[in-house]
């Protein structure tokens, strides 16, 4: 969500620019939703993406200027792997693809840090996601163009409109460097911009972002103990219901943490998107990878890198784990 403009919540303009959304049906009150600045589809989706595929690792074409640290959502369904870099996705916030075929929507908050993909079937029917320009704790809402209801990202839920208290189901990802991406799918996808010069890609238009003692944009929540509210955290559901999450600083101090059949593990080669004015420039944040478990085996399982602050705002009630000693991420 570009940090331009924003404001407080108007229900009542809102009606005018979105008359086919109910706002009668709604899990949160309406005065939590605010205007990030841009208009509805202010921030385009891409809903024809395009891609490259690898050639034994080795990108060519316009994917030859993404960094071999920069971040990439990763995601892999039935052997269809594809690789989303922030470069592209920091732009737009959504790609609605369909993978290995299954229809998906790929997501990217940079307020929150927030990378998730979600399924974007409910029940029988197939949505396609778009911005609607408004934060609820900062974090995107998106909405879907069929019925027009609108959808946390932090969690996939739908909070306003005839599909209020439906949710998105999550789909595991990982958000690694392309590095590693191209090392473990030689043969992979990476997507492209559709228009190379619509945008500067590559370049962070939220330089200093994440910077320790920021201030999260267009947020008035309460802030978390002990933690720097910008500081990264590893959310995972780690049993059905219940809540986790582990500061970076903790994760990258120990190497691997396991909690039950949960195991999460770091490992360097990874800038910040948010850092500096080029994503490739950017410091290093490390690679996590967050698996369960299962009869011997490591499965990946949804989780997101997000910020201390968001994660305390949607899940309050939920612990971060984090070092006794609080200190900058480097």
């Amino acid at each position: 969500m570009m940090a331009i403009g924003g404001g407080v919540a108007e229900p009542a303009s809102w009606r005018a620019e979105w008359p086919h959304t109910d706002f009668s049906h709604h899990t949160v009150p309406l005065n939590e939703l605010k205007s990030g600045g841009p208009p509805k589809d202010g921030i385009p989706s891409i809903d024809t993406p395009r891609f490259e595929r690898l050639n034994d690792g080795t990108a060519s074409g316009w994917a030859t200027r993404i960094g071999n640290t920069e971040p990439v959502i990763s995601l892999v369904i039935r052997d269809d792997a594809r690789a989303y870099p922030l470069s592209v996705l920091i732009w737009h916030e959504i790609v609605n693809d369909i993978v290995g075929g299954t229809p998906v929507a790929v997501t990217y908050c940079p307020l929150c840090n927030s990378s998730l993909v979600f399924e974007r079937t409910v029940e029988t029917r197939i949505l396609d996601f778009g911005t609607t320009g408004k934060l609820r704790n900062s974090d995107l809402v998106m909405y879907d163009r069929q019925t027009e209801s609108w959808w946390q990202q932090f969690g996939g839920d739908a909070i306003v409109g005839v599909m209020s208290g439906k949710q998105l189901r999550s789909v595991p990802s990982r958000l690694e460097s392309f590095s590693r991406f191209r090392q473990r799918f030689p043969y992979g996808q990476v997507l492209i911009p559709n228009d190379p010069g619509a945008r500067n890609y590559g370049r962070n238009p939220y330089v200093g972002y994440d910077a320790s003692g920021q201030k999260p944009f267009l947020y008035d929540g309460s802030l978390p103990d002990g933690i720097d509210p910008m500081e990264r955290v590893i959310a995972v559901e780690t049993r059905p219901g219940y809540h986790e999450a582990w500061s970076l600083p903790l994760l990258r101090e120990r190497g691997t943490i396991e909690a039950g059949d949960i195991v999460l593990t770091w490992g360097a080669g990874q800038t910040s998107v948010l850092d500096k004015a080029t994503i490739a420039g950017g410091r290093e944040i490390g690679n996590v990878v967050v698996q369960r478990r299962q009869v011997g085996q490591l499965s990946d399982i949804p989780y997101d890198v997000t910020f201390a602050f968001s994660f305390h705002a949607f899940r309050p009630d939920s612990p971060i784990h984090k070092r006794t000693s609080v200190g900058p991420e480097d």
